[in-house]
């Protein structure tokens, strides 16, 4: 037997003890080797263990999962590493057997694909293992997995995150620990953190409000990150802001996983993301705060409260936004028209919330500045949109508007010749206007009925964009099949989540463009990292969209793909963050990455920052290893 076998033999009280350490170590040849503590005479005192945090969470011998109590959290540094709610061994197995039981009973599981959750759990246990491999088989098959770790597979993981939780990644910061977050935060062992996405799980894609199950989002995201941005992995963290849950579903599951308790609201609320704020750029100064899936009642306010102060941006709102405006343009340039042709569009918005307002607003500055700098710019590029919502057509009229969408209601004078009031629903408002552009960000699946579609069909554009972006695949607001057979075969169309392109017949195809916010908010993450930007500024991010609308040829685009193929994500992130490093620069806002300063990036040319960016983008290989004693 091994020292350490023979150790315990010599410690053992009792002949009888001495056996049991022996048949213990000759019953599994993996164990003499071993370097833990183990007195089998004593089980039923505290174990002595000789690591703490995320060695305990990683380690299988030790780790308890959910069942750690509070006492042992706070003793072993485990405080925010888990979700705040104690699960006894009892239900961590009931859970487990109701998980293994759906499996058996279910095997068309999947949204898109009919194994998708399946090919989750196989590729969660290969990165819990093995998390080198886990990013090579991402980024060597991206196209085939990026469905699956992010939309619109990850809608599913977040809706039964509590069954399928196995280990902890990431933290969790909840109301139950106010005052506690600038400790906790040290309980995160690495030294650097470059990204954290972090969510209060209120509105998950558009499923609503999952709790604390949210954080599969943060995790699929950073998975991104590193897979299309080459953000190191070790360097990454997912966070989940647990302040309670209104999903009354989750707030009668005996094995939910979070605080089961309604939403914070108003100060309170404020005030548990204001202590995170601080928590985190105090440890981490340069860290990049990315938030995600916020309802839309916090997202633009949350925004707007810490964008000129910490480097943070929302995906939803300003991420969403470069997308939508990335495609907008490539719809332009379809119709063999330069971009610059823009402002004169007719864009009909179905949805008014976080992401329809933040492509409201990026769209109109980015026609306001074509336009050129006169002061009537901004409102002549309004004068371009109709948004409507749940309630119809938003004007003046409209009693208790939300202040965002305010600057978009038409004015009476402006729908009354076009025969439109307020509250005109969908269908009559596109019949009325006869857009270019029909934009879907309503999070309502079917929205664009063939009604709707009908009426696309006799718009006045040369080639009508249908953009339905709703995310996850349920949510869409219509398929490409049902947008190319109703409302014709030379649309432009594009989803947030995949759908297969259309045989037209006589050898013509209808391209189904997935407008995925993966194909940005990599590059701005990895730009603004790499430029050392002060701030995430308007400009950095325009210069993204810009780029990412670029992208494609000419003869790409006539044919109808105004966005490019999953497969080359990376070199698509490398182009968006070298744009985003020169925007940075140019604004003055670069203040180095690293061991390279601010005033060595001001001499790059256009091809150098594409080459230090390239230059600094993680790749998985095995690195060599030398184990060195404490």
């Amino acid at each position: 037997m091994s020292n350490f076998w023979n150790q315990l033999m010599i410690r053992a009280s009792s002949p009888l003890a001495r056996r049991q350490v022996k048949r213990r170590a000759t019953s599994n040849p993996a164990i003499l080797t071993h370097t833990r503590c183990f007195n089998p005479t004593e089980a039923h005192r505290p174990t002595i263990v000789h690591k703490r945090s995320l060695d305990i969470l990683h380690d299988p011998w030790f780790n308890k999962g959910t069942a750690f109590t509070m006492t042992e959290r706070d003793r072993l540094d485990l405080r925010g590493l888990l979700p705040p709610n104690v699960v006894s061994e009892e239900q961590q197995i009931d859970r487990f057997m109701v998980d293994l039981k759906r499996l058996e009973e279910h095997t068309r599981d999947g949204p898109y694909d009919p194994n998708a959750l399946a090919k989750w759990r196989i590729l969660n246990r290969l990165h819990d293992r093995n998390e080198t491999m886990y990013y090579k088989v991402l980024i060597d098959n991206i196209a085939e997995y990026a469905p699956i770790v992010y939309t619109p597979t990850v809608g599913l993981v977040c809706q039964n995150y509590s069954g399928l939780f196995r280990r902890p990644r990431g933290m969790y910061f909840s109301a139950a620990d106010r005052g506690e977050m600038i400790s906790m935060v040290y309980n995160w062992p690495a030294e650097q953190v470059d990204m954290i996405v972090v969510t209060d799980g209120s509105r998950i894609l558009g499923l609503g409000d999952l709790g604390v199950q949210g954080i599969g989002i943060a995790i699929g995201k950073l998975d991104l990150y590193v897979a299309a941005a080459g953000i190191n992995p070790q360097r990454v963290l997912p966070v989940m802001i647990d302040v309670g849950t209104n999903n009354e579903k989750l707030l009668k599951d005996p094995w939910y996983l979070g605080l089961q308790q309604h939403r914070l609201d108003g100060d309170e609320y404020v005030e548990i993301i204001d202590e995170f704020m601080e928590a985190v750029f105090t440890r981490w100064p340069h860290v990049i705060v990315q938030f995600e899936d916020f309802q839309s009642k916090w997202a633009n306010k949350l925004l707007k409260r810490y964008r000129k102060t910490y480097r943070m941006f929302n995906d939803d709102v300003q991420g969403t936004a470069g997308v939508a405006i990335a495609g907008l343009l490539g719809a332009v340039r379809a119709r063999g028209r330069p971009m610059i042709d823009f402002p004169k569009q007719k864009i009909v918005v179905a949805g008014a919330g976080s992401a329809g307002i933040g492509v409201l607003n990026t769209a109109r500055k980015t026609m306001a500045r074509m336009l050129g700098k006169h002061e009537n710019a901004l409102e002549s590029a309004r004068s371009q949109f109709w948004v409507v919502d749940a309630k119809g057509l938003i004007t003046e009229e409209r009693q208790n508007v939300d202040p965002d969408a305010l600057p978009f209601a038409r004015k009476v004078n402006e729908i009354n010749h076009q025969g439109l009031r307020e509250g005109s629903s969908l269908v009559e408002v596109v019949r009325k206007v006869k857009p270019d552009v029909l934009l879907g960000l309503s999070a309502v699946g079917g929205l664009f009925s063939k009604e709707v579609l009908e009426a696309v069909r006799e718009s006045t554009s040369s080639r009508p964009a249908i953009f339905a972006m709703s995310n996850p695949t349920k949510n869409a607001e219509c398929t490409a099949e049902e947008a190319f057979t109703i409302a014709g075969d030379n649309i432009i169309f594009s989803s947030g989540s995949p759908f297969n392109d259309v045989d037209l017949g006589n050898g013509k195809i209808g391209h189904c463009n997935q407008g995925n916010n993966m194909y940005l908010f990599p590059g701005v993450g990895l730009g603004t990292l790499l430029s050392g930007a002060k701030i995430i500024s308007d400009g950095m991010l325009q210069a993204a969209a810009e780029c990412l609308a670029a992208y494609m040829s000419e003869e790409e685009v006539l044919k109808g793909k105004i966005y490019p193929t999953i497969a080359s994500i990376r070199d698509i992130t490398k182009q968006v963050a070298a744009a985003v490093v020169k925007e940075a620069i140019d604004e003055d806002l670069a203040e180095g990455y690293r061991e390279v300063h601010a005033d060595e990036l001001k001499k790059l040319n256009k091809d150098e920052i594409i080459e230090y960016v390239e230059n600094n983008m993680w790749y998985p290989d095995y690195p060599t290893l030398v184990f060195k004693e404490d």
